[in-house]
């Protein structure tokens, strides 16, 4: 079946302490995967918590990119969502596995928003806004 979009939640453990603790750091990095996705950044937004971790969004055109680490524990856990054909999420995934310093991780994806409309394609961005079929 059709699907609007994918979204990989990932679990990135044993990574760079340093990487994780730096919101400057993880912002860059997370905008990068975006763009490599080849994906529209529209904005970011990043915090960086005290003691340590961080967690941070980047909107994209067609959806987020979002993470939050656990420095203490070498931790991160990873939102890759990214709706039509243009971006590949995978793509950001791979990217920030390296990036991150990950030697394990685990991933899921799950396909979003399944419509199932008959003999139609599925577009990502329809030019009119038809009202569903009840």
């Amino acid at each position: 079946m059709q699907a609007l979009g994918r979204h990989i939640l990932v679990e990135c453990y044993d990574c760079d302490i340093d990487v994780l603790n730096s919101s400057e750091l993880i912002e860059q990095r997370m905008e990068e995967a975006a763009v490599r996705a080849g994906a529209t950044v529209i904005g970011t937004s990043f915090h960086n918590f005290n003691p340590h971790g961080v967690s941070g969004v980047v909107i994209i055109a067609e959806s987020h990119l979002a993470i939050h680490t656990w420095p203490e524990y070498g931790y991160a856990a990873l939102d890759l969502f990214t709706c039509g054909e243009e971006c590949d999420p995978w793509v950001g995934f791979h990217f920030l596995k390296e990036a991150l310093g990950a030697d394990r991780t685990v991933t899921t994806e799950l396909r979003r928003g399944k419509i199932g409309i008959e003999g139609k394609p599925l577009l990502h961005k329809p030019i009119e806004v038809e009202a569903p079929a009840v």
